[in-house]
């Protein structure tokens, strides 16, 4: 199996669409409704959903995460692209030299920048 992409459904997609754009660049792919962004080897999609409305009542509920050797560089690049930050870069106290930082989108929906995981990573992280 491989882990292919996540999909975020909204009440108001074109919202979305807005932020993850001035974020993450001219989307990767639109079709139907759905936009995408490819980051790395997988997709995050926004689009419609009719079981959504308004901001998602518990962010911390699903977050997904975005790997980057540069935590710190690449958070405060989002942020000035106008990321919604809740927690500036911190390192895992487990695992030394690896970092995270929280943000959300506009639904609030949360996403985190990640040091890279794995054996061969700073601090071993699993």
């Amino acid at each position: 199996m491989n882990f292919n992409s996540i999909l975020i459904g909204s009440e108001d997609p074109e919202r979305l669409v807005d932020y993850y754009t001035k974020l993450l660049g001219a989307p990767t792919m639109s079709d139907s409704g759905y936009t995408g962004w490819q980051i790395g080897s997988g997709f995050v999609t926004v689009g419609p959903h009719s079981e959504v409305h308004g901001k998602n009542a518990a962010p911390g509920r699903l977050i997904w995460n975005i790997e980057t050797p540069d935590v710190k560089g690449d958070f405060e690049r989002l942020k000035a692209a106008g990321a919604i930050v809740v927690r500036e870069p911190y390192e895992f106290e487990e695992a030394p030299g690896s970092s995270i930082a929280t943000l959300a989108d506009p639904d609030d929906n949360y996403f985190q920048l990640v040091s890279p995981m794995g054996p061969d990573a700073p601090g071993g992280a699993q």
